[in-house]
């Protein structure tokens, strides 16, 4: 071994006290850099050596020897195929990529050199257990970058069939031998499905959980298929996250833990080519190339996805996302396309609203003085300049966007049942229909298991990681603190609240003044509710970013006390509680102007205070719908904007760099470094889009009735999302770790529960934001003799009849205005009008609630008791009717277990019977030759 000095010697003893000093000392050669970076290296080694560049440890059995011929067993040169994903002999597939640093060691920094070696170690020492599992390593060193090694991890075929009956893993028995039933609509989907010649449909096979000693009854024909790279990938993966790097330390084990230690830089899986070239080598299936080519290319926005080539590629996780995903997406189509009708009908009808007329009319909104909106600074004003708002507003409210929102309960239905036919599909299909049964534990949850306890199925004793007492705990500290940022959030939009309360005061007064010569156009638009309205929404919006960014790491933090036994678990555990912040946090102001904005304010001459100070802000007088479809609009759009540029903008920009920098090199780069140049996806990355789109669901569903181009926009979002999710992970990430998953997990309970959410909150739109029930009464009733002036039903007068008088004297000093108008007479005008229905001055009930108040309140809580039992009970009957299997697929569980019995194991009990029966007749023949032979004797 290389001489050290003394100091030196005694540090690294002093941190290897077992003995286990690092040696594989390796001589640096011309192949890597130029002669000054191999000088300039060495001389960064101190007192080392300067050969000496390569470590690992005695004691697990590897090089011990000094000197040139070191580096064709330590490091094995870069052939120069850059498309080659198999070992320096071209016949071991690389299953796994571990990347780590030389770090140079600078003289006299003790603290540094103590780390380094520390890491040294624990890398000699994990990597001699991988390969006491069985995993082949090769080492070679970075042509970009010296001091970087990459090892080379291969599963043989005996660990392979090992780790697969550990893992339970499916593999193929035989061929499918039922009948495929062809769709009705199987003309159509060919229109927009990808050709068979380019990507040719998998074959199908019944299978099993793989069993070594029946391993002469699965489909092993061909080795190299029999394994699929993503099942390979799978099994290295569990080899890693179990690995012992500590000796002594049971709880030091995993890939995961090294890695956030930085003694490994990166640990992935290979792209099997380049995304936009085939790859050179025959070998090579191009399934990468194939996906973007068919699927990530913008060109193909219109076709369907290729769902098996993605599940086999990435994994069932991925899969059944992006299934999830354009089966969500067709279903919006319908809902987009009955939105739109909606909204045309909304603008052909927009000029025969008679109410809408009335207030724009100069001699009826034009006549109509309401009262100031604000205190002492806010002027009268005429109801006639909220014409062009109420144009809108009855673009919206209207009786076809009733006829639309009962639509919606209905659709929500029917896109959950028949999904969860789908769903079941795909688990039968892609094998995954018993893997609760399969699924391992974390090994986060593994290495805390130090408690005993006995385990109510097996009845054996088993080690946990806390007590029933700890886990009550830890829930209970998980519970609290996730209550704690909901009422943050809570405090966060009252916030918002006062602030609009405090900024329409400010709008009221100077608004109108600011309004030059230049900008009278804006004038009927630039209103002080509407310039309120956007104001807030785009603050809320900066608020509920920034909030977002700081709860998803508290988040994941409390999850990760909650120490959940298996990853579904941990994903469902952290599911829950984003989903409550971010329905609190992108929900809250919506409802607020929905259910509470305008609904406590009082009168003028009695005005409601928020604090004491700030007085309730009202609607416009046609309600607050045009301000909730302003507030969803911005939140809408703005996510969309925000998370395109998180997600995508980020990592291109990142890795254009990259690519920069490796242009300026002349050297052939292999597979595993240009995927080490793209960017890694979080483990959470999956978990982030599934939010994403499940608050657009909730956003397309609970406030339809407000809104109903809310699912138009968002089949435009998610035509657009799919494909740039697809060109995302192909392009610029490195490929994604395939993994096992059963269905969409916890966020198919939660989008249940939206969708009885969103049948409520609609109903209570109609019937609270909107002026739908008033209207309809008023049209029914109040409009007709002997209540009303009118022999038939009809709108008008409505406007005059749905804004109750104020008496000007009644003001009090304190909301009296100071400033009057200069159209204002206030010798003749000495009432004014305000949104409400109370009876007029002079009344013995004066300024109480009217009993046509009333009238509409029952009509109002019999149409939410009416359209509820009616939504409910036909989305019982539509669940009742759509079974959640298909019966195709009943019959293909109940053949593929039948066969699994059959084949697995009546073929070993035959087995065992036939060599029983040879048995037997052996001892037969024996014993008669026996007695034969006393015969003669």
């Amino acid at each position: 071994m290389s001489s050290f000095d003394s100091d030196e010697e005694q540090l690294e003893m002093d941190e290897f006290p077992d003995g286990d000093e690092e040696l594989c000392v390796q001589r640096y050669t011309p192949n890597y850099g130029t002669m000054y970076e191999q000088e300039q290296h060495a001389s960064d080694l101190g007192p080392f050596h300067k050969e000496s560049t390569c470590l690992v440890g005695t004691k697990y059995g590897l090089l011990t020897a000094n000197g040139a011929g070191l580096m064709s067993k330590c490091m094995v040169d870069f052939d120069g195929n850059e498309d080659s994903v198999f070992f320096a002999d071209g016949q071991r597939r690389i299953d796994f990529i571990l990347v780590y640093e030389e770090e140079p060691r600078k003289q006299g920094d003790q603290k540094r050199m103590r780390s380094i070696l520390s890491k040294k170690r624990k890398r000699a020492f994990f990597q001699e257990n991988l390969k006491e599992a069985g995993l082949e390593i090769e080492a070679t060193r970075s042509v970009l970058d010296f001091k970087t090694i990459f090892l080379k991890l291969h599963a043989p075929w005996e660990v392979l069939c090992r780790y697969a009956e550990v893992l339970h893993i499916k593999l193929p028995l035989q061929s499918n031998d039922l009948k495929q039933k062809t769709s009705t609509f199987n003309c159509i989907t060919k229109l927009f499905s990808v050709s068979e010649d380019k990507i040719p449909p998998e074959d199908e096979f019944f299978t099993a959980p793989f069993e070594m000693d029946r391993i002469k009854s699965f489909h092993t024909e061909d080795r190299d298929a029999f394994f699929t790279p993503a099942t390979r990938s799978r099994i290295v993966n569990y080899i890693l996250n179990r690995c012992e790097y500590k000796k002594g330390k049971p709880n030091k084990f995993g890939i995961a833990k090294l890695l956030g230690s930085n003694t490994y830089k990166a640990a992935y899986t290979l792209h099997d080519c380049k995304f936009n070239q085939k790859s050179s080598d025959p070998a090579c299936p191009n399934e990468r190339y194939l996906l973007y080519q068919e699927w990530a290319h913008p060109k193909n926005f219109y076709k369907l996805q290729p769902l098996d080539l993605i599940r086999k590629y990435y994994g069932e996780k991925i899969g059944i996302y992006f299934a999830w995903l354009g089966f969500y997406t067709g279903m919006l189509a319908i809902a987009g396309f009955a939105g739109l009708l909606c909204f045309i009908f909304g603008i052909l009808t927009m000029d025969d609203s008679t109410w809408s007329q009335e207030v724009c009319d100069p001699e009826i909104g034009g006549r109509i003085i309401m009262c100031p909106q604000c205190d002492r600074d806010c002027l009268y004003w005429r109801l006639n300049i909220t014409c062009q708002s109420s144009r809108k507003l009855s673009i919206f409210d209207n009786y076809g966007t009733l006829a639309y929102a009962v639509f919606m309960a209905i659709w929500v239905t029917v896109f959950l049942e028949f999904w969860k036919r789908r769903q079941a599909e795909l688990e039968y299909e892609w094998d995954t229909v018993e893997l609760e049964q399969e699924e391992p534990r974390r090994p986060e949850y593994e290495a805390k298991c130090t408690i005993p306890k006995k385990n109510p199925v097996t009845q054996e004793e088993e080690l946990v990681p806390y007590s029933a007492c700890g886990k009550c705990m830890r829930l209970f500290c998980g519970g609290s603190t996730v209550l704690f940022w909901i009422s943050l959030i809570i405090a966060s939009v009252v916030a918002i609240i006062v602030y609009r309360l405090a900024v329409f005061f400010e709008f009221s007064v100077n608004l109108p003044k600011a309004i030059d010569d230049d900008l009278e156009p804006l004038k009927d638009y630039l209103t002080p509710q509407m310039a309120t309205s956007v104001t807030a929404s785009l603050i809320n919006f900066v608020f509920i970013m920034i909030l977002n960014i700081i709860y998803e790491r508290v988040a994941i933090m409390i999850t990760d006390f909650e120490l959940p036994r298996t990853q579904t678990d941990y994903e469902n555990s952290l599911t829950l509680k984003m989903f409550l912040f971010q329905f609190v946090n992108y929900y809250s102001s919506c409802f607020y102007i929905a259910f509470f904005k305008g609904k406590v304010v009082g009168y003028p001459g009695d005005p409601v205070y928020w604090l004491g100070r700030f007085r309730n802000e009202e609607c416009d007088p046609g309600g607050c719908l045009i301000e909730l479809s302003t507030q969803l609009l911005i939140v809408m759009g703005g996510k969309a904007i925000w998370n395109n540029i998180q997600e995508v903008l980020i990592p291109w920009l990142k890795n254009l760099i990259s690519r920069c920098q490796t242009k300026s090199s002349e050297n052939v780069i292999p597979r595993w470094e240009q995927d080490y140049q793209l960017q890694p996806i979080s483990k959470l990355g999956l978990f982030y889009e599934y939010l994403e789109m499940v608050i657009q669901f909730g956003f397309a569903t609970i406030f339809v009735a407000s809104f109903p181009l809310a699912p138009l926009l968002a089949l435009i979002n998610n035509i657009i999302e799919i494909r740039v999710d697809a060109w995302k992970i192909t392009t610029q990430f490195r490929r994604i770790l395939p993994v096992k998953a059963q269905d969409i997990g916890a966020w198919l309970p939660i989008l249940n529960g939206v969708a009885i959410f969103a049948a409520v909150t609609n109903a209570l739109i109609i019937a609270f934001t909107s002026d739908m029930i008033p209207r309809l009464v008023y049209y029914w009733t109040l409009s007709v003799q002997p209540y009303g002036e009118y022999s038939s039903p009809t709108m008008r007068g409505y406007i005059n009849s749905t804004l109750s008088v104020f008496r000007i004297a009644d003001f009090s000093n304190i909301s009296k205005p100071i400033n009057l108008p200069s159209w204002f007479d206030p010798e003749n005008d000495t009432t004014c009008r305000y949104r409400d229905l109370r009876y007029p001055p002079g009344h013995p009930l004066e300024y109480h609630h009217s009993l046509y108040f009333w009238h509409i309140m029952a009509a109002k809580l019999a149409f939410i008791i009416v359209t509820e039992h009616i939504v409910f009970g036909v989305k019982f009957l539509v669940s009742y009717w759509i079974p959640d299997v298909p019966e195709h697929i009943k019959e293909k569980i109940k053949r593929e277990k039948y066969l699994t019995q059959k084949i697995l194991h009546e073929s070993h009990l035959t087995a065992w019977h036939n060599k029983m029966t040879d048995a037997t007749r052996n001892l037969i023949k024996g014993s008669i030759s026996l007695k034969g032979q006393d015969m003669d004797v």
